[in-house]
C-alpha cells in the first residue's frame, strides 16, 4: 500500500514545493515518505547469549556501519520474537533513537540479527530512493542538524521519537542521480573499509606476539629461543597463583603510567567550547587504535577551567563509564571528560607495550565482574590488580619489533580522516547540485 500511496502522489512536483523545502533548489520529502515500513524496536531487554544470532546495539553503530567488536547474541526463539513485525534485510537502515540520536548503518548481506532497544529499522522504498543514498543523507550535516534540533528541545532523556524521525527532510534528487551519488560516496567508504580491515590485520599481529611474549611467557631468552617452551625457569606467584618467568615482577601499572581524571568545561560558557583542542568522551570511540579527532573541541579557556589536563600523544584512555573498557592511544594533544581515566605512561617510548598491557588489565577487571558487561571502572579496581611485568629489555624489544606497526597504523588513521573528511565535505555538494557527477 505505501509504494501505491508513493506512486499516487506523496511525491510531490517541484511547484507543490515550499521555499524552504527547495533549499539548494534540492526537493526535500520526509523521511516516513521514502520507506515502505518504519519499525521500532522492541522496547525490552533479551536474555543474552554466549553465541547465536547477533543483536544490533547502538553502540554496534560506528561512523556509518557495522562494528561487532562488542558481540550480543539471542537465541532463535528470542530473534523470533523481535521480529514477529519485521527482520532485519540486506539494506534496510538501522537508526538510533538515543545514545546518540541518529546514528545510522546498514544492513550488510548475509547477517541475520534482531535489533536491540533505542533502535529503529528502516525499510526504504527502492522505487523511489536508493537505500545507499538515504544512508549519505542522513549522516549529513542538514539532516543530522534536523536531529540535533530535536535533541535540544526534547525532554531530560532526549529520544528520536517515530513521528519525528518520519519528518526529517531529506534532499532528494532523481532516483538514478541518487545511485550516482552513493557510488562515489560508496567508493570513498570502501577505501575507508579497507584501511580499517588493514588497521586490524596490522594491530592483531602486535597482539598475536604481546600474548607470546607476555602471557604464554615464550619471548626470546639470551639464545634467541622461546623462553619457556625451551625449559627457561618460572617460579609460583601467589599473588597471581600461576608460574612466571624467573625474574619477572608482579605489579599494578601504578609504576609504568600515571592514573590522571579528565572533567568537562562547563556547557553555560560558550567561550570554554568551539576551539581547536580535541575533547574525547566515550562515544568518540570508534574502533581504532588512534584517536585524532573528537566529536566537541575545546578552547584553551576550557582547558584551564576543567580537571583535564591536556595530555601528550601516546598517552592511553580508557572509558570508565559508558561504554566501558575500550582504549585508545592520543595521535594527538588531547583532553578528555570525567567519563575517562588518562593512563600517561612514564615512558611514552614503551606505549605500544603499555596499550597491551592495559588490555590484559581489562580483561581481567572483565573476569572480576560479570564478564563481557560492567558498569564502570575506578581508580580503585587499577590499583587492586595485578599483572605480571616483565624486564625493560624485554619490554624495549617488544617495542622496537612492533614500533613500524604501529606507525603503519597510526598512517591508515591518518588517510581514513582525510577520506572520511573529504567524502563529508562532497557529500553536501553532490547533494545540492554543486557537483556532478559524470
Amino acid at each position: 500500500m505505501r509504494r501505491s500511496n508513493l506512486s499516487e502522489g506523496v511525491i510531490r512536483t517541484n511547484m507543490e514545493m515550499t521555499l524552504d523545502e527547495r533549499i539548494c533548489g534540492m526537493k526535500m520529502y520526509k523521511l516516513g515518505d521514502l520507506c515502505s515500513d518504519v519499525v521500532d524496536c522492541p522496547h525490552s531487554t533479551p536474555e543474552w547469549k554466549n553465541e547465536g544470532i547477533r543483536v544490533i546495539r547502538n553502540f554496534n553503530i560506528v561512523n556509518g556501519s557495522l562494528d561487532f567488536s562488542n558481540g550480543f547474541f539471542v537465541d532463535e526463539e528470542t530473534f523470533e520474537k523481535r521480529t514477529q513485525r519485521a527482520c532485519p534485510e540486506f539494506e534496510d537502515l538501522v537508526i538510533s533513537r538515543e545514545a546518540p540520536m541518529g546514528a545510522v548503518c546498514m544492513i550488510p548481506k548475509n547477517l541475520k540479527c534482531c535489533l536491540g532497544q533505542r533502535l529503529v529499522l528502516l525499510k526504504i522504498n527502492k522505487d523511489v530512493a536508493d537505500p545507499n543514498y538515504i544512508l549519505f543523507a542522513i549522516q549529513s550535516q542538514f539532516v543530522q542538524k534536523q536531529i540535533q534540533i530535536i535533541d535540544q528541545t526534547g525532554s531530560i532523556v532526549s529520544n528520536l521519537n517515530i513521528p519525528d524521525l518520519k519528518s526529517l527532510r531529506i534532499p532528494l534528487p532523481s532516483l538514478p542521480e541518487q545511485k550516482k551519488i552513493a557510488s562515489v560516496l560508496s567508493a570513498l567508504d570502501d577505501k575507508i573499509a579497507l584501511n580499517k580491515k588493514m588497521n586490524q590485520k596490522l594491530e592483531a599481529m602486535a597482539k598475536r606476539l604481546y600474548d607470546y611474549w607476555f602471557v604464554q611467557y615464550d619471548f626470546p631468552d639470551k639464545n634467541g629461543l622461546p623462553y619457556k617452551t625451551t625449559g627457561g625457569p618460572m617460579t609460583y606467584n601467589p599473588t597471581l597463583k600461576r608460574e612466571i618467568p624467573v625474574g619477572w615482577e608482579v605489579s599494578n601499572i601504578c609504576p609504568l603510567m600515571e592514573i590522571l581524571p579528565g572533567g568537562t568545561p562547563s556547557k553555560a560558557k560558550p567561550e570554554y567550547w568551539n576551539g581547536d583542542i580535541p575533547f574525547f568522551g566515550p562515544t568518540d570511540y570508534c574502533g581504532d587504535v588512534f584517536q585524532l579527532s573528537t566529536e566537541e573541541y575545546i578552547t584553551e579557556n576550557g582547558l584551564n577551567n576543567c580537571a583535564s589536563a591536556l595530555y601528550p600523544p601516546k598517552t592511553i584512555f580508557i572509558t570508565a563509564r559508558g561504554s566501558v573498557g575500550k582504549l585508545i592511544v592520543c595521535g594527538k594533544p588531547m583532553a578528555m571528560n570525567q567519563s575517562c581515566y588518562a593512563l600517561k605512561p612514564f615512558d611514552l617510548e614503551k606505549y605500544e607495550y603499555l596499550f597491551y598491557l592495559t588490555k590484559q588489565l581489562i580483561e581481567q577487571l572483565k573476569k572480576k565482574g560479570s564478564g563481557s558487561v560492567f558498569k564502570s571502572i575506578n581508580t580503585l579496581d587499577i590499583e587492586q590488580s595485578f599483572l605480571s611485568i616483565a624486564p625493560n629489555e624485554i619490554i624495549e624489544l617488544y617495542c622496537k619489533k612492533v614500533k613500524s606497526i604501529f606507525e603503519r597504523i597510526k598512517s591508515n588513521t591518518v588517510e581514513i580522516a582525510k577520506l572520511t573528511a573529504l567524502r563529508d565535505k562532497l557529500l553536501p555538494l553532490l547533494m545540492n547540485g554543486q557537483v556532478e557527477v559524470d
